[in-house]
C-alpha cells in the first residue's frame, strides 16, 4: 500500500484521494484510506461525505470496500451532451473535473430505454423527450457495455450555463452591460464579472448565478467585434460548427496524402482536355468537365461527356479519424472571409482536389447523351487525371464570347446546349432570384457587396453536374445498392393554399385542382409583365417549396422534375457525396489494392453501419447542412449591415417583402438589404393586420401596406454584429428607438402628411391608398 505523498495525517482533498487511489496496487477503499493518512473518529465520518460526493460527481467508483479511478460511471448521473454523431447525442459526465491525463468518458445517449420523470415501471421515454443538441444537460441511467459507455436518458434538466455572446459596454458610473448580438433581444444585461474583458470586446458570457437579477459573467474575450473575420466568428460560435480538427485526424489526413496514386485498376484518362471551371476564388476543385461529339454512326448528333470527380473515398477511409470528423461536420461551411472544410486542408486544398496540371485521383462518370439532350447510357471508373486548365466562370464566359475559346470548350458549350433542350423538356423550376456576393480586400475588409451576376458558364457546369448526379442515382438502383437520394418533395397543401390566397391578393388565382408541377409555377411567373411583381411572386413560390433533404428512400426531386437523384460531384464539401461514392465503390467493384506500407482501413467502400443506419446518416448531415445555410446567411447578412453602417440617414428605395402585425420587411432594390419599419412609427393612427390579404391597414385614413409596395425610406439603423436593419418614412425621422436595455425618450412625432412619397405600380395612383380615392 503506497504511503501518500502530502499530508500523511489529517483528512484528505479530493485530489489527494485520486492520487492514492491510482497509485494504489491493491483495492483501495475508505478502511485503507483512513489507515494511509492516518484517520480517526470525525475524520472518517467526513471521510465517508467526501467520497460519497466523489462518486456523485463521477471522479471515483466503487462500492464500500474498493474504489477506483472513473472508468466506471456512476448509474445514474447528469450528462452533458458535447457532440451529435448520426443524430445520436454524445455526452460527458458534467461534473467531471478531474486532471487532464484521464479524458472524460463519451457516453452514447440511446433514447426510449431510461424512465421520465413520474413514468411508471415499463414505460419508455421513446416520443416523450425532446431532441437533444449539443449543450444539453440529462439525468441518465449509464452502463459499460463491450463497444464502451452507453446512457439511458431520464429526464432533460435546465441548462446549467446558458452561452451568451454579446458586446461590453460600461456605463457613466463604470459598470458594465452585456449588448447581446442576437437581434432577438433588445435588452442589455448587467455583468457581474468582467472576467478580464474591456469595453467594445466581443465575449461569451454564462448567467452569474441561478438568479436572473444576478446578470452575466465573461467566460471567454474573442476580440475585436468589428474586425476582419469576427463576422463569420460569431456564426461558427452561435450554430457550434466544429472548425478545429483533432489532432488524430490532422495526423491521419498527412499519411493519407502521402498514399501512392497507383495506375492499378484506374482508368488513364490523363490525355483528355478536361477543364475545371469554379470561382475565381475557389481552393478546392471537386469536379472537371469533358465532352466531345460521339462518333457512333448510331448515335448521330449525339456527344460523349465526362465528369470527373476527386476520388474521395480513396483518401478518407470508413471509420477512419478523417471520417468521423467529416461526419460531424457534414458538409463544408463558406463565408465571405473563409472556409470551414469538411475535411483537413491537405486533402481539401492539396491531394484530393483537382488542380491543373497535377495528376490525380477520380471517380469518372462516362456519359453518352443523344441528340434531345437525353442521357443514354453511363458508366462509373477509378481514374487518373491531369486537368487541363483550372477556369474561372467569367474567364470561360469571356472566351466564348469573344470566340477566343480552344475547341474542347467550344465542345463543353456545344454539349451543353444539347443537355439545355432537355432540361426545357423537363421543365423544372426556374426561380431567378438574386444572390448576394460580398467582396473583401486582402485585409478582410468590405470592398463590395452586390448581387453575383449569372452566366451560361454556370449554367453549363450546373447541368453536366445534374447529369452525372442522376446517373449515380440510377446506377446504384440498377444494382439494388444502398443511394443516398437528395430528396424534395412537392409543396403540401397547406402552403399551396397560402400561395393561392397570397396571389388572390394581387388578383391572381393558382388553380389547386390539377397536378401541381414545377411548369405551373413557371408559368404563373412567365405571365407577370412587372419585374417588382414578378420578383415577390418568385420569392412566394420559393417559400411554398418544401426543404430538400438526404434520405435512403427515394421521392424523387420536384424542383428538378427529376424521378431519381443523388448528389456525387462535391465529395470535398459533402459528407452525401462521399456517401455515394463509397456506394458505388461496393457495386460496381471499384475498390483498389491497399498499399502494403500504409496502416489504413482497408475498405473505400461503405460500411457494414452506414448500410444498416443510413436513416440515422442522413438526418444527421440534413442537419448539418440546414446548420451551414443559417450561418452563411447570418454572416452575409452582418456583412450587408456592416456596408450599410455608412449610410445610415440615407434614403433608399424599397420593396415591401413582407407584413406583420408588428411592421414591414423591406429590401433595398437592387442591394437586397432586408430590414424591419416598426408599425409603431408608420404614423399617428393604429394600424390593423389583415391575415389573410397581409395588410396592414390604418383606422383612420385607410392607408395600407401591402408587400410587392414600393417605398422610399430612410435608413435608420445598421448593426452590423446582429445583422439586423432598421428603416422609417424619411417624415417620421427619429422614431427608431436605439437597440438596448437603457432608458430613451422618444422624439415628438412629425405630423407631416404622407400624401405621394410612395411610388405607383402597375398603373394605380399609389401604394398608400386613402379611402375614396381612385383605383
Amino acid at each position: 500500500m503506497p504511503k501518500p505523498t502530502k499530508r500523511p495525517h489529517g483528512l484528505p482533498n479530493k485530489e489527494q484521494v485520486m492520487e492514492f487511489i491510482r497509485n494504489s496496487e491493491t483495492p483501495a477503499g475508505k478502511r485503507e484510506i483512513s489507515r494511509a493518512f492516518g484517520l480517526s473518529g470525525q475524520e472518517k465520518i467526513a471521510l465517508k461525505a467526501l467520497l460519497r460526493d466523489m462518486a456523485d460527481e463521477g471522479l471515483i467508483d466503487g462500492d464500500r470496500r474498493a474504489f477506483h479511478r472513473m472508468g466506471g460511471v456512476p448509474k445514474v448521473t447528469v450528462l452533458r451532451v458535447v457532440d451529435i454523431d448520426e443524430g445520436e447525442a454524445i455526452g460527458i459526465p458534467d461534473s467531471w473535473q478531474p486532471d487532464d491525463a484521464i479524458p472524460p468518458p463519451r457516453i452514447r445517449l440511446i433514447e426510449g430505454k431510461g424512465r421520465a420523470k413520474g413514468q411508471g415501471k415499463g414505460r419508455a421515454t421513446h416520443g416523450a423527450m425532446p431532441a437533444l443538441r449539443r449543450g444539453d444537460r440529462v439525468l441518465a441511467r449509464t452502463e459499460e457495455t463491450g463497444t464502451g459507455w452507453i446512457g439511458h436518458p431520464m429526464k432533460k434538466l435546465p441548462q446549467a450555463h446558458e452561452s451568451l455572446m454579446g458586446i461590453v459596454e460600461i456605463d457613466g458610473t463604470g459598470k458594465g452591460w452585456l449588448a447581446p448580438i442576437d437581434k432577438s433581444i433588445r435588452s442589455s444585461m448587467p455583468i457581474a464579472d468582467l472576467g478580464g474583458a474591456v469595453k467594445g470586446q466581443l465575449v461569451l458570457s454564462e448567467p452569474a448565478s441561478k438568479s436572473p437579477r444576478a446578470g452575466v459573467k465573461v467566460v471567454q474575450v474573442l476580440g475585436d467585434p468589428l474586425a476582419p473575420r469576427s463576422y463569420s466568428l460569431i456564426a461558427i460560435h452561435k450554430y457550434g460548427i466544429p472548425h478545429e480538427f483533432l489532432p488524430e485526424a490532422l495526423d491521419e489526413a498527412d499519411a493519407a496524402a502521402k498514399l501512392p496514386l497507383s495506375e492499378d485498376r484506374r482508368e488513364d484518362l490523363r490525355a483528355l482536355p478536361i477543364v475545371a471551371i469554379d470561382p475565381a476564388d475557389a481552393r478546392d476543385h471537386d469536379d472537371a468537365i469533358w465532352a466531345a461529339p460521339d462518333d457512333d454512326r448510331a448515335n448521330k448528333g449525339g456527344w460523349k461527356a465526362l465528369v470527373a470527380i476527386a476520388d474521395v473515398s480513396f483518401y478518407v477511409r470508413p471509420g477512419s479519424a478523417v471520417d468521423r470528423e467529416a461526419r460531424k461536420r457534414g458538409n463544408s461551411v463558406y463565408f465571405p472571409d473563409r472556409v470551414v472544410p469538411m475535411l483537413p486542408e491537405v486533402l481539401s486544398a492539396d491531394v484530393c482536389s483537382l488542380g491543373e496540371g497535377e495528376a490525380r485521383a477520380a471517380m469518372a462518370c462516362h456519359m453518352t447523351i443523344d441528340a434531345e439532350g437525353r442521357v443514354k447510357d453511363w458508366r462509373f471508373t477509378r481514374a487518373i487525371v491531369q486537368i487541363a486548365e483550372v477556369l474561372a466562370y467569367e474567364d470561360a464566359q469571356a472566351r466564348i464570347d469573344d470566340d477566343s475559346a480552344a475547341e474542347h470548350l467550344k465542345h463543353l458549350w456545344a454539349c451543353w446546349k444539347t443537355l439545355h433542350a432537355a432540361r426545357i423538356a423537363r421543365d423544372p423550376l426556374e426561380l431567378d432570384l438574386p444572390e448576394r456576393r460580398v467582396m473583401l480586400d486582402e485585409k478582410g475588409r468590405i470592398t463590395e457587396v452586390a448581387v453575383r451576376e449569372r452566366l451560361d458558364a454556370h449554367r453549363v457546369v450546373e447541368e453536366y453536374m445534374i447529369a452525372a448526379n442522376v446517373a449515380a442515382a440510377k446506377a446504384l438502383e440498377a444494382k439494388a445498392a444502398p443511394v443516398v437520394y437528395r430528396v424534395h418533395e412537392p409543396p403540401s397543401r397547406e402552403k399551396l393554399m397560402a400561395l393561392k390566397d397570397y396571389l388572390a391578393t394581387m388578383d391572381r388565382k393558382l388553380a389547386l385542382g390539377q397536378v401541381i408541377t414545377p411548369g405551373l409555377f413557371n408559368r404563373l411567373i412567365k405571365d407577370v409583365a412587372d419585374e417588382a411583381e414578378k420578383a415577390l411572386i418568385m420569392e412566394q413560390v420559393l417559400r411554398s417549396q418544401t426543404q430538400a433533404y438526404y434520405g435512403p428512400r427515394n421521392a424523387g426531386h420536384f424542383g428538378l422534375a427529376l424521378g431519381s437523384y443523388a448528389h456525387f460531384t462535391s465529395p470535398i464539401r459533402r459528407y452525401s457525396d462521399l456517401l455515394v461514392h463509397r456506394a458505388l465503390v461496393d457495386a460496381y467493384g471499384l475498390e483498389q489494392p491497399r498499399p502494403a506500407d500504409h496502416v489504413i482501413p482497408a475498405t473505400s467502400g461503405l460500411s457494414d453501419r452506414d448500410r444498416g443506419s443510413l436513416d440515422r446518416v442522413t438526418e444527421a448531415i440534413s442537419q448539418t447542412e440546414r446548420r451551414a445555410m443559417s450561418a452563411e446567411r447570418d454572416t452575409i447578412d452582418r456583412y450587408v449591415a456592416a456596408w450599410l453602417s455608412g449610410k445610415v440617414g440615407e434614403t433608399f428605395d424599397t420593396r415591401v417583402t413582407g407584413v406583420q402585425k408588428f411592421g414591414l420587411f423591406a429590401t433595398i432594390l437592387g442591394f437586397g438589404g432586408d430590414g424591419l419599419v416598426p408599425v409603431s412609427i408608420l404614423g399617428d393612427e393604429r394600424f390593423n393586420y389583415d391575415e389573410r390579404a397581409q395588410v396592414l391597414r390604418g383606422e383612420r385614413s385607410g392607408t395600407e401596406y401591402r408587400s410587392g409596395d414600393r417605398l422610399k425610406l430612410r435608413l435608420a439603423e445598421a448593426n452590423p454584429l446582429t445583422g439586423a436593419l432598421k428603416f422609417e418614412p424619411p417624415e417620421y425621422e427619429g422614431r427608431i428607438e436605439p437597440r438596448g436595455g437603457r432608458p430613451h425618450v422618444k422624439p415628438k412625432p412629425n405630423r407631416q402628411d404622407k400624401t405621394g412619397f410612395i411610388q405607383g405600380k402597375r398603373g394605380r395612383p399609389g401604394n398608400i391608398r386613402h379611402k375614396g380615392s381612385k383605383r
